[in-house]
């Protein structure tokens, strides 16, 4: 029989109050509270983050405080950013590539919960996986939603909730983020 953990990891519906999934959530808390109270310089803090994420590239800095559901669906290529008060909901895959810079208070969401109310009665919830791409850049305050895929070299405005893939070269601004020019 497949555990709730392998049913979140496949994206199906599963419940997060299985004993594995709240065992995952204290680790994962524990480790919040060592990497978001560290005064470490940046390439001193690449080791924890390697404890946890699923890949980390070279160079990569996340400004504490950081917050995750799981960390160990979390893979981030070369010179990644994250500014202060970064939130990513990692239920399923999370994919940042290479120079991606992320504003303070961003948030990242996999989690979805269904649409049917006999359904969420249940405490049922399923993830889709958010990619984004190389040389991106995501202001402060945005919300990528779950399902979103984000081009290379795309802008997404401060503020902007993104709801919907961003076309590599583009800039998407406003709530919902649309397309400019």
């Amino acid at each position: 029989m497949r555990t709730e953990k392998d049913k979140m990891l496949a994206g199906e519906l599963y419940r997060a109050d299985s004993p594995e999934l709240i065992a995952d959530n204290r680790r994962i808390g524990i480790w919040m509270e060592r990497y978001n109270a560290t005064t470490a310089a940046p390439e001193q803090r690449l080791p924890l983050m390697r404890e946890i994420f699923r890949q980390v590239g070279r160079d990569v800095n996340i400004r504490p405080p950081f917050h995750c559901d799981y960390g160990y669906n979390i893979s981030l290529g070369d010179g990644v950013f994250l500014n202060f008060n970064c939130v990513i909901l990692d239920v399923v895959q999370v994919t940042i590539g290479d120079f991606t810079q992320i504003g303070p208070g961003v948030q990242i969401l996999t989690a979805d919960h269904p649409r049917d109310p006999a359904e969420r009665a249940q405490m049922l919830e399923f993830g889709r996986p958010v990619t984004i791409g190389r040389n991106v850049w995501i202001g402060g305050g945005a919300m990528i939603l779950p399902g979103v895929t984000i081009g290379d070299d795309a802008i997404i405005g401060a503020g902007s909730v993104v709801t919907r893939d961003v076309p590599a070269g583009r800039t998407a601004v406003g709530n919902p983020a649309r397309l400019r020019g």
